[in-house]
């Protein structure tokens, strides 16, 4: 507990240096009302990082939130256009219901199946990218189509801050509940901390991981209608390769691809480095193109760095058990 707790302040700590570094040169980046909307970008990132952040726990790997998020997003654009009068509440129902139902058939095919996560949620992913071509037949619907109150609901500002950030503090305190306080969010870190033991104890790891992948699937559909209202328009490849920083920003925040370590302050963090590398790039005049590359190698450089935290304390603990009783 204490390295994760001190991997949290090594990045919490980065965060703040960049955000000085940037600040040196261009002031009005850390204004106030400037990271407010640097959060807001960030929170679908955040949203759908913690729904992989389970998934990851449990040895698991959820490669289809984006095309989730953008087939989710697709449909709930789609029935705003045939019934514009429908309550915002009942299009999120919509959504988060769809998403969980399609990060169900991720969970179904790894219990039941026992296909690896990384091919089941290939494949998905593939065929929910698909599906939204078949739906839209390539079309795209743009916001003149859209109604007000379907657009307007995360934009709209609560205490200074759009509802889409609130909706991410929301998700954070709500993992942070789960994770701590309840015996799935300890089943969780059972599963992939020794799915052996955890067995015995008499948690069932299929079932376990079937529910790690309906959370990822209920908040990446809550993402994409959040995301297809925010910038009011969908098509077929929105989100496109944003599964790379979902990824990105749990490995980053701490969360072991082994399963079983990590937490939600870390993941939201991990996020967070994400949000203000992608929003300081044009600032410092850097293409937003080179986001892919950044991504990329941060996840290379924090699974390096969680391998070699891995290796040392199982020396330490090979080193004590040697020791004479």
């Amino acid at each position: 507990m204490s390295a994760l707790k001190s991997r949290e302040a090594i990045l919490f700590a980065a965060i703040l240096t960049l955000l000085l570094l940037i600040a040196s040169r261009f002031p009005g980046f850390v204004s106030p009302q400037n990271l407010v909307s640097v959060f807001t970008d960030t929170a679908p990132l955040i949203i759908l990082a913690l729904g992989q952040m389970v998934v990851i726990l449990t040895r698991c790997i959820d490669l289809s939130v984006a095309a989730n998020l953008a087939l989710t997003g697709m449909v709930c654009a789609m029935v705003n256009v045939a019934l514009p009068g429908l309550p915002v509440a009942l299009v999120l129902v919509i959504a988060v219901t769809l998403g969980a139902a399609l990060g169900s058939l991720n969970g179904l095919l790894v219990w039941k199946l026992d296909i690896p996560p990384i091919v089941v949620t290939l494949g998905t992913m593939t065929i929910f990218r698909g599906l939204i071509f078949l739906l839209s037949e390539g079309q795209w619907i743009n916001a003149h189509e859209m109604s007000a109150s379907f657009t307007g609901f995360p934009r709209s500002l609560l205490l200074g801050m759009p509802v889409l950030g609130w909706i991410a503090v929301l998700a954070v305190a709500v993992m942070a509940l789960v994770m701590g306080r309840t015996t799935l969010g300890r089943a969780f870190f059972a599963v992939g901390g020794n799915p052996h033991a955890a067995v015995y104890t008499g948690i069932d790891v299929g079932r376990t991981q079937f529910l790690a992948f309906v959370i990822s699937g209920a908040l990446a559909g809550l993402t994409g209608y959040l995301w297809i209202a925010r910038y009011a328009v969908a098509y077929v490849d929105i989100a496109g390769g944003f599964e790379l920083d979902v990824v990105a920003a749990c490995v980053i925040g701490g969360i072991s691809i082994a399963g079983g370590a990590g937490s939600v302050i870390g993941t939201l963090l991990g996020a967070l480095f994400l949000g203000v590398v992608k929003n300081a790039l044009p600032v410092v005049d850097i293409s937003p193109f080179w986001q892919l590359a950044i991504s990329g190698a941060a996840i290379l450089v924090a699974v390096a760095f969680n391998a070699r935290a891995g290796r040392s304390r199982g020396r330490l603990i090979l080193k004590s058990a040697e020791q004479p009783q």
